[in-house]
């Protein structure tokens, strides 16, 4: 007798298949779209500006932080090459370079990050610190920027280094015009008073020259420190004539040799830009003078078409293989003063030996008004 026990109708898989038979799980389109909501809100209030391109350059999304630094809403660049947001000549060096990664894989930016130019919607330039990655995919390649705006962090570190070259000019001028002249009162007396001894001719005479010789070499003293605190006078040629002083007073006949070169007459009404390449120039000299046992350095100021570039040269020992954990403050300070400036530092070896030190500020960093 047949069983009447009706039979299992076998339930029809949710998902694909597998070769053996077994049903995959497949995600409901709502959590899909949900988990989209999720990531395109995280991305939405991140800090940093984050910014995706494919191969090509072409922007394929943009957050709302990335909007606000650059002026741009995302309709407006979408499909658009990602250059729009650099100025010349990053602008039009940039779609060979992601080629030449593309080809080489050899990165300059990808995967470590540097300081770099922007360019907003209303045309002005600001410094940002730009890091890229590299996401692959099965299909194709990708790349995000993340991109964070460092015109309040460099207009704040301008005013702290203004401020203390304000003090720095203050305590010089006090020098200058306030201890050397009581100084130079003081040898005026002395000099009354051994002329007086002299023609009374009073042994004492001798001694009041010594003190008198003594007040002269203080006052020497005093005016190079002051002129060391107070170099850049406000003047367009304030920079050329510093960097000559300070060639002169490094410059020693019989031991050492410094000059200043200047092909072109290089004329800069900022006083802040002048200063800090002073600044740069001051501490590579100290350096060359201090570390490498050089018996001549060369200060060369030219302006290129690019910019300017303020070079320190020696034929000193050369840089060493290794510095020591405390040693290179006076570098990463000239660093810095660079890149307040919107410029670069390079150190390298020279030719035939010594050590040569190059500051290279672009024209769009001594043209913009954005704060460095």
């Amino acid at each position: 007798m047949r069983s009447s026990a009706p039979k299992a109708v076998p339930r029809k898989a949710s998902g694909k298949t597998t070769g053996r038979g077994q049903a995959t799980a497949k995600v409901p389109p709502q959590k899909v779209s949900q988990s989209e909501l999720q990531l395109r809100a995280i991305l939405d209030t991140a800090v940093e500006g984050i910014i995706t391109i494919d191969e090509q350059g072409r922007i394929e999304a943009i957050n709302r932080s990335a909007e606000r630094i650059f002026g741009w809403k995302s309709p407006e660049v979408l499909g658009k090459n990602v250059s729009m947001f650099m100025p010349s000549p990053y602008r039009e060096m940039h779609d060979c370079y992601l080629a030449n990664y593309i080809r080489s894989g050899e990165a300059k930016i990808i995967g470590i990050g540097r300081e770099v130019v922007g360019l907003r919607r209303d045309g002005s330039v600001f410094p940002m610190d730009l890091a890229v990655s590299e996401v692959r995919t099965p299909s194709r390649r990708l790349f995000t920027g993340f991109v964070r705006d460092l015109t309040e962090r460099r207009r704040l570190e301008a005013e702290v280094l203004e401020i203390s070259e304000q003090e720095r000019r203050r305590i010089g001028q006090d020098l200058h015009d306030g201890i050397c002249q009581q100084l130079a009162g003081l040898a005026l007396v002395t000099h009354s008073i051994e002329g007086k001894l002299r023609k009374a001719r009073r042994p004492e005479a001798d001694q009041i020259a010594r003190c008198r010789d003594e007040i002269a070499g203080i006052i020497s003293e005093t005016r190079r420190l002051a002129r060391g605190l107070c170099p850049v006078v406000l003047e367009s040629d304030g920079l050329m004539a510093a960097l000559d002083e300070l060639a002169r007073s490094t410059h020693q006949p019989k031991r050492l040799k410094c000059r200043f070169e200047c092909p072109k007459a290089t004329p800069l009404g900022d006083s802040l830009v002048a200063t800090h390449l002073y600044r740069i120039a001051q501490e590579a000299v100290n350096n060359a003078i201090k570390h490498s046992g050089a018996k001549a350095i060369t200060i060369t100021l030219s302006p290129v078409d690019e910019g300017l570039h303020l070079t320190v040269s020696d034929d000193g020992s050369g840089l060493p293989d290794s510095f020591p954990p405390n040693a290179g403050m006076g570098l990463h300070i000239m660093q810095y003063r660079a890149r307040l400036l919107g410029g670069t530092l390079a150190v390298r070896p020279a030719s035939p030996k010594g050590t040569s030190v190059t500051c290279v500020i672009p024209k769009l960093a001594l043209e913009s008004e954005t704060p460095r």
